[in-house]
This record gives C-alpha cells, structure tokens and sequence, in this order.
C-alpha cells in the first residue's frame, strides 16, 4: 500500500446528508479507513447508505455514537429504544445490560454499520461531570466494569465491533473536553484503583477497540491530552495487553486540536500509538485531504514512522475481519439456548481440539455448513485423521444424526477409547439414544444462533476460543 493510501487508511470522518456524496465515494475507492455516522445522515434509508459506501470502500468501516437512552444517532427524533448506561447500572441486572446491547447490536447490523462507538467504560466518580454522567453505568469502578462486559459481549454477540470508551477514564473531570482540556489529577494507583479498572475488563472480555479522551493526565503525561500522548497509549498497550483498535475521539474538539489544528493533531495521535482517527461530524473532502497531506509530511520529514502507519492500517484490517454482516436475531440466540440439552456434565475444556465427523445430509437439508469450526475432519476412509490434533488437548467430536451411522458410532467409540484425554459429543442433528458415558450435547439441530449457544456452553466449560 502507497504511503498516501496509509495516510487515508487511518481517517473516519464524518460527513454531512443521508446520502453518499460523490467526492467522498471517490475517497472510499482510493482507500478512505471508513465514515462516521452523525444524527444529520439518518433520514433516508440507512441501509441504503451503508450499502453505498461498503460498495465505494468493500473495507471501509461505518461506525456510529449508539450508546443508547440519551446518546442515540439512529433515533434523533423519537429517542432510542433502550435504557441507557446509568438506567441499567442502577437495575443492576447483567443478564438485561447484554440483553439491551444486543438489541442495539441486531439494529445496527441490519443498518450495515460495522462499529459502535460504545459502551462508555467511564467511572463518573465526579457528580458535576458535564460530558459523562447518564452514559455511565455508575460511579463505582467494580459495577461499571460488569455492566462494560455485559454490554461489550452482547453488542459483540450480534456481530457489530464494540468500541468502550473515553480511556484512560473520563468520569473524574469537571470540564468537557468539547470544548476545553479536563485534567484528571490522580496518581497512578488511584488510577489503577478506579479509572482502568472496566477498560482492564473490557481487554479481558475481547472488545474490538478502544476509543482514547482528550483530557490531561499528569501521573502519566503532564504535557500532552490522552489521545495525543504515548506514554497514556503504552499504557494501554503493555499493562492492559490490548491488541485490537485503537479509536481516537473526534480530532476536532477542543481538547484535542486547540492551538494545533486538526492535521497536526492527527500525526501526534498517531506517532502516540493511535489506529484509527474520527475527525468529528460534517467534514469536507478538503480536510480529509489536509490530514493526509500532514501524515505523508510527517512520514517524510521523520516525525511518523511509516512503520506505525503500516501497524495501524493492519489493526484496522483485523477489526474488519472479525465483524459479522449479518448476525441473528437477539430473540434467535435465546431460543438457541432454550433447545440445547447437556446429557451429563461437561469436563474442562481449555484448548479442546475441534474433530469434525463428516456425515452425509439428507436429501433434503443438503450441502449446507454445520458445525463448529473444526481443526480436523474424519471421513469413513480415515478413522484416524483426529490423531492429528491429539496433543494432550481435550477434544469435541461435533457429529449429525450419529444414531443413524454406523461408522460414525465406530469413530466416536474409537476416540474415546484412544485418545486418553476428556472427549465431548456435539450432536447437530436429531438426537438418537444415548448408551455411552460421553458427555454429549444436544443442538437439535445446527443454525448460526445454535453455534453461538454451543460456543458460550463449551467456553462456561473452560474452552478458549
């Protein structure tokens, strides 16, 4: 990739109308990172939207502001549909936190969006804060952090890319960083103690991104805002061991691009260890532009290594590749769990092996996928093809309708006898009687919502993927 498809790589501005302007089709096609969505571009057909700019940029990134109750880009006129951060943090109800990030996460990817600038992670310990407040989910750093994790995974289990956000933690400021640069003047434990405490669980839980703040940090950084800042970054980086996106927040406030410029303020975001840069809502072609003018310069001058620009471009390419376009319905993954049956009890799974018995369809269902991922597959000529993945591991043996193959009860009764190690039976298809002392799993039947209740079962279990 050119030096100058790099620099747009990184950029996800905003712009202005419900539909796709030409000259900002024209910067998807040389390789724009991909587009902010702002109240202002919701009037039309969102779908329609989405579907343009995924068709001008197939990898470009449309991201969005839904965080639901107050902060809501979907539903400007009417409001959103759901309880808000502070509204579900005083239910207290987890299970109802995951339940309501689904419903935003099934909504967003029906509309084509990519990744949702959300959930706040910010512990709003200060009562007066003119920006956080309402999307938190409290002011006690422990509760924050389960309800971050709750909303994170349901967002993430409907297939949109979450995004927690304004680290290292916005809660404890009196200023909004809109329109001026907050100070958050703690000493690294206390920060420890409260401000990374759900941005550690959110690392831990596997969310996608991770937007910075524009505040002023002096236990860390006396002289420059978060997003600017790499010994804030390296933080992130190295004592939380986050490897997925880093997010900055829109480059045209204040407390980022005051006295500087937006330009100036992209390179230092970048140079401090930032991905993927909002330059804020309504930006022309001009300033998209401008930005990428000031990264090459500062690539050529020595300022930016090309080598971060590279780094952050191949982030950015991984954040793609794990979203899902179209996710089930969050009343599918429910019911998935409702029609699993554990006969007997699961032993610890850490590192289990996948093994795939491939059994024929019938007529009637046909060549359609089923299963888990595997890491190997058995066919009647090759009875011991699961030997290799045999390496201490436990094994799942996913099967269909194994009561009526013969050969496939000779494979199931030929690993549990050889493998020496916990083995599981999946069974995606009707379920026949069950003789042996395996534990099994009945799906009753394999659907993109079945997997997912397969996979959050075998992981309570220990499994790791």
């Amino acid at each position: 990739m050119s030096l100058d498809a790099l620099a747009l790589a990184v950029q996800l501005p905003g712009f202005s109308g419900t539909t796709l302007a030409p000259e900002v089709a024209a910067l998807l096609g040389e390789g724009l990172g991909g587009v902010c969505l702002f109240g202002a571009n919701v009037g039309g057909s969102l779908r329609d939207l989405t579907d343009a700019v995924h068709a001008a940029g197939p990898g470009a990134i449309v991201a969005v502001d839904e965080e639901g109750g107050d902060v809501t880009r979907l539903h400007p006129d009417e409001g959103s549909p759901v309880l808000g951060a502070a509204a579900l943090g005083r239910v207290g109800d987890l299970a109802l936190t995951r339940r309501t990030a689904r419903a935003v996460g099934a909504e967003l990817a029906a509309a084509g969006v990519d990744l949702d600038l959300a959930p706040v992670a910010d512990v709003n310990s200060n009562p007066d804060n003119p920006v956080i407040g309402t999307r938190s989910f409290g002011a006690r750093p422990q509760p924050v952090a389960a309800h971050v994790v709750a909303w994170t995974t349901g967002l993430q289990e409907a297939g949109v890319a979450a995004c927690v956000k304004h680290f290292p933690g916005h809660g404890d400021t009196a200023q909004d960083s809109h329109v001026a640069l907050p100070v958050l003047d703690r000493d690294r434990a206390q920060l420890a103690a409260r401000e990374l405490v759900p941005f550690a669980a959110a690392v831990d839980a596997g969310v996608a991104a991770i937007m910075t703040s524009h505040i002023l940090v002096p236990a860390i950084d006396p002289d420059l805002p978060a997003t600017l800042s790499r010994p804030v970054l390296t933080l992130l980086r190295d004592r939380l061991g986050f490897d997925g996106v880093v997010v900055s927040d829109a480059l045209d406030m204040a407390g980022a691009s005051a006295g500087r410029g937006i330009p100036e303020a992209a390179v230092l975001a970048l140079a401090a260890g930032a991905d993927l840069l909002c330059l804020g809502a309504d930006k022309d072609v001009a300033l998209v532009r401008e930005v990428q003018a000031a990264i090459v310069a500062a690539v050529g001058s020595g300022r930016l290594e090309q080598a971060r620009l590279e780094d952050a471009v191949r982030r950015i390419a991984a954040l793609r590749g794990r979203v899902r376009p179209e996710p089930m319905a969050v009343e599918e993954l429910a019911d998935a769990r409702l029609s699993l049956v554990l006969d007997g009890t699961l032993p610890p799974l850490a590192g289990a092996r996948v093994v795939t018995v491939e059994t024929p369809a019938t007529i009637a269902v046909g060549d359609v996928p089923w299963g888990l991922p595997a890491d190997v597959s058995v066919t009647p000529d090759d009875y011991d093809a699961w030997r290799a993945v045999a390496d201490g591991s436990p094994l799942v043996l996913q099967v269909r309708d194994l009561h009526r193959q013969p050969w496939a009860r000779c494979v199931v009764d030929h690993v549990a006898e050889r493998a020496g190690v916990p083995v599981v039976v999946v069974e995606w298809g009707w379920p026949g009687p069950w003789e042996s002392g395996l534990p099994r799993i009945r799906t009753h039947g394999w659907s993109r919502p079945g997997a997912v209740a397969v996979t959050e079962l075998l992981r309570e279990a220990g499994w790791d993927r």
